[in-house]
């Protein structure tokens, strides 16, 4: 369960995560350690298109990014 965040409200314009019952929307520290965990990266890295695959991986993001 995602702990509270005083800067969610804050954070949430900025959060392009698509998912629906993503807990960590708007609490990007857990978001962001929740991801480095799985070797990804987290949706506000990902031009929209991109983030609506799902797929976060770091290959993904250099496509994306034509890195």
């Amino acid at each position: 369960m995602a702990t509270e965040c005083v800067r969610k409200n804050e954070n949430m314009p900025n959060c392009n995560c698509s998912y629906p019952s993503c807990s960590r929307k708007g609490t990007c520290c857990e978001c962001l350690s929740y991801h480095l965990a799985s070797r990804q990266l987290p949706a506000c890295c990902f031009p929209d298109n991109v983030e609506k695959t799902y797929d976060r991986s770091f290959k993904a993001f250099a496509k994306a990014w034509n890195l």
